[in-house]
Order: structure tokens, then C-alpha cells, then sequence
């Protein structure tokens, strides 16, 4: 039986030798991850982005709609193929000022803002001689900004049930409404540099990503050094602008796995709604910075078909009066179908 026929949509981050592909794998596997990013998981604060969630159905059998198939043709950097695999994200992010209990404009920081989206996205490998093995993802990203997200609502049902949080009380400075989009693609290529020591891997994986739309418009380029206990592990799913891994997992049953990474990501930023205010009508702003920084490191647990990972992050200040960066967590529960 030829594997590779199977295994390619689903590798996507991985070359695959011939005794890799002789191991036990379903070749319909599914995944279907949940992520929470909050500052309350990494630096115990309540502040500038303070909180995204973002679940993602990630399966090779389902086709995007022919409209976004027939855009991603078009593109210069992306080979859309018949094993183009896709995903489908639901999600809800969140951004206040540092202190959350003052119900006036805070006009020297960040805006109170709320986003609400839907993604489709495709991910696909091309290996061949005339090109280094890589990974390219495309991504559309449609929602809304303003009230109708539910931030407002989000934020202080969480509080609600979690002690010693403050109430939110500038939620009526938020942004005005405002649906947006974004057009998003990103190259990663795994096995830029790699070695086996004992029964590890470890690899250097740099990539390159960029952004366009009304919602966030931004190019960034970063490297990430994975180690772990087998090569057929993705790195996890992340809440954009951070450069996600599809969370994809090759490995037998009811067997234990573990990988670590860290890693380090720049971007210019265009535009950034959530700084730069809405597009269309007066609503509260701030200067940005143009260039932001990342840093992150985290850890991933396997076995059988669950995966859970956590991330740490380090983010550089993205506006010209916020006061300190910021740090956050990642926590995400993958489950394989």
C-alpha cells in the first residue's frame, strides 16, 4: 500500500522516509484543536492583549469552497494541489488598557476592543529538487470589530467566576463597529537544519509570513528550534499574528511523545485595527510601534490521540506609550479522530 499517497496531506511539516512510512497510521486522521491565549497564564497580569481563543478543524477530506481555491491558484508563493489539506478556525480575541478599572477613555493607551472571526485556511508541502522542502499556509480570515465581537461580555462572565478579578469598566470606550478581513500566508521550513542525537530530533526551522487586510497588515520572518522524541511532530496551533504549526501528530497508539521548542519572531506592522483605530469613523487610537518582537518557548505531551501544550510568550511593546511588554500563555488540547 503506498502511504505517501495518505500521509502527505497530513505530514504537511514533515519529509517522510520509507521506514517511516511503513508505521501504523490511519490515513483519514483528523485533529481538532482548541487554544486559550491569556496574559493571566504566563505574566499574572489583566492587560493589552489579554485574551484569544481559537478552535480549528484541521482534515485533508474537506475541500475549501472553489472561489478561495481559485485565489489561492493565483498566488505567487503558494502551490495549490490536489493534496492541499484545509482548516476551518472559529475564534474570539480580546484588548484592553492596562488598568481595567478606570470606566474613562484612557487616551495614552491601548483601546478596549473586541474580535469575532471565522478562517478557512490551506496547508501544503513542496518537495522537489528546484526548492527547499517547505510548508506554506494561506489563510482568509473574515469577522467583526466593535460590540457585536461580545467582548464586553466575554470579559466580565469570566470574571465573574474567577476570584480576585477586577471588574472591567471601560468597555463602553471600545471600538465602533466594523467587519474586516485578512488575507494571511506564512512558509515554514522544517527541516532547514537537523540531527538526530540518540533517539531525539532536533531541527531549525526558520520562516517567513505576511499579512494583508483591514483588520491587520504586517510582514515577519522568525526561527524556531524544535527538539523532540520523534520527527512525525508538528508544533502546535497558535492564535495569529504568532506563527502557527498545524498540531498535527504521527505516532502509535498508546504511546507517550514529548517535544520543547523556543523561538523568535519579528514583524513590521502596516496597520494594526486594534491600535490604529477604525477604519472609517473617529474612535479611540494610539501611536503604534512599527516593528514588534516576539520570544516564546513551550513544551508539548502526547499520547495516544491527545496532545496538550503550553507556550509561554514574550511580546515587545507595540504602541509608543505603553509602559512595560507584555507576556502571555498558550494552552492547547489537540484531539485526533
Amino acid at each position: 500500500m503506498n502511504y505517501l499517497k495518505y500521509l502527505i496531506p497530513l505530514l504537511i511539516a514533515f519529509p517522510v522516509s520509507a521506514q517511516e512510512m511503513a508505521k501504523p497510521s490511519d490515513p483519514n486522521d483528523k485533529y481538532l484543536s482548541i487554544s486559550v491565549e491569556n496574559d493571566s497564564l504566563g505574566g499574572g497580569t489583566d492587560r493589552f492583549y489579554t485574551s484569544g481563543v481559537r478552535a480549528t478543524w484541521f482534515d485533508s477530506d474537506i475541500k475549501v469552497p472553489r472561489i478561495l481555491r481559485n485565489i489561492a491558484n493565483e498566488m505567487p508563493n503558494f502551490d495549490f494541489n490536489d493534496q492541499t489539506a484545509s482548516f476551518y478556525s472559529i475564534g474570539q480575541n480580546l484588548y484592553t488598557p492596562e488598568d481595567i478599572t478606570i470606566r474613562a477613555d484612557q487616551p495614552d493607551d491601548r483601546p478596549w476592543a473586541g474580535f469575532i472571526y471565522a478562517s478557512v485556511g490551506m496547508a501544503n508541502i513542496t518537495q522537489n529538487k528546484n526548492k527547499p522542502f517547505h510548508v506554506d499556509e494561506l489563510e482568509f480570515t473574515i469577522g467583526l470589530v466593535g460590540p457585536e465581537a461580545l467582548g464586553e461580555q466575554t470579559q466580565k462572565a469570566v470574571h465573574k467566576y474567577v476570584s480576585n478579578s477586577p471588574k472591567p469598566e471601560g468597555w463602553d470606550n471600545q471600538l465602533g463597529l466594523e467587519p474586516g478581513f485578512i488575507v494571511s500566508w506564512q512558509r515554514r521550513i522544517p527541516y532547514f537544519m537537523e540531527r538526530d542525537i540518540g533517539p531525539l530530533n532536533v531541527r531549525l526551522e526558520p520562516n517567513i509570513s505576511a499579512s494583508l487586510g483591514t483588520i491587520r497588515t504586517n510582514i515577519g520572518a522568525g526561527a524556531a528550534i524544535v527538539l523532540g522524541s520523534e520527527r512525525l511532530l508538528d508544533t502546535p496551533p497558535r492564535v495569529r499574528p504568532a506563527v502557527p504549526g498545524t498540531g498535527i501528530f504521527l505516532s502509535e497508539d498508546h504511546k507517550f511523545n514529548w517535544q520543547i521548542f523556543a523561538g523568535a519572531d519579528g514583524r513590521v506592522v502596516g496597520r494594526n485595527i486594534f491600535l490604529d483605530g477604525n477604519t472609517f469613523k473617529n474612535s479611540p487610537s494610539v501611536d503604534k510601534e512599527y516593528f514588534v518582537g516576539d520570544l516564546s518557548s513551550g513544551i508539548s505531551l502526547f499520547y495516544d490521540d491527545y496532545r496538550l501544550s503550553y507556550t509561554i510568550n514574550y511580546r515587545t511593546k507595540e504602541f509608543k506609550t505603553q509602559q512595560d511588554d507584555s507576556v502571555f500563555g498558550s494552552l492547547t488540547l489537540t484531539k485526533r479522530f
